[in-house]
């Protein structure tokens, strides 16, 4: 069994053919997901599959390169929704300095905001973050983000800054970039951070792993980053599918 602790079903991608999408992922035994809304509408979405779906949860936020249209009732509508008992965390937000739609001191200042939301309504944090290690670590230091805890989504850092995080309580998630040839960095935190920290997800329809890379990403192909994880730790698939599974049940909460 598998769990898919970052997916965006709720995208435009998966508009034509959404349930057979879902209906392979239960064939790969990819029995739970977590799909992530970071935005008016594809919050909406996330909170429609999860009520549609015994097996899909939801998590919800506003993503950092859109942090210049976030408002206070936008935060507000958030904290709201976050009562559901099928949302299991806030995010993804964190920073992003690669795309310059919103300002670093705008981004800087919404990711404070829902830190402290996440404090208040006691749910994990989930964290987004490209090339802005360093403010990143800093807000979550001094914003004491390790009351709640977290997930460094899609982790592409390295086994230094992983370890940084897991002593400030948050959880390692792995994707489809584990799987490329040339990813050192994962590879090395795949096969340095011990499995009690690791989780793993697929980030689809982004960041397809090896074979499909480049393609339209789904949840069915999350066994291929298991799989990688297994090659690279010198163990089986079987134990990586028990592992993850299990620590994504104990963070989000999940009963069977």
């Amino acid at each position: 069994m598998y769990i898919d602790t970052h997916v965006h079903l709720n995208a435009d991608q998966y508009d034509e053919d959404l349930q057979e999408v879902i209906d392979r992922a239960i064939a790969a035994n990819v029995q739970r997901m977590i799909v992530v809304g970071f935005d008016h509408k594809t919050i909406e979405r996330a909170m429609k599959l999860a009520e549609n779906y015994p097996f899909i949860y939801a998590v919800i936020g506003w993503h950092p390169v859109d942090a210049i249209d976030c408002t206070e009732e936008d935060l507000q509508w958030i904290e709201e929704l976050s009562a559901n008992k099928k949302v299991v965390g806030i995010g993804e937000t964190g920073l992003d300095y690669y795309w310059d739609k919103s300002p670093k001191d705008v981004q800087q200042a919404l990711f404070r905001k829902q830190i402290r939301l996440a404090q208040k309504v006691n749910l994990p944090i989930i964290i987004h973050n490209r090339e802005a290690t360093e403010d990143v670590l800093r807000i979550l230091k001094e914003e004491e983000a390790h009351l709640t805890g977290g997930i460094m989504h899609c982790f592409g850092g390295s086994v230094e800054t992983a370890l940084q995080c897991i002593d400030m309580n948050f959880m390692i998630s792995l994707g489809g970039p584990v799987t490329f040839k040339n990813a050192k960095k994962p590879k090395e935190v795949a096969t340095e951070i011990p499995l009690e920290h690791l989780l793993i997800e697929t980030d689809a329809p982004y960041l397809a792993p090896h074979p499909h890379r480049g393609k339209r990403n789904e949840p069915s192909l999350v066994p291929l980053v298991a799989e990688e994880i297994a090659r690279l730790k010198g163990i089986s698939i079987e134990e990586v599918a028990v592992a993850t599974t299990k620590n994504a049940k104990d963070f989000f909460g999940l009963i069977d």
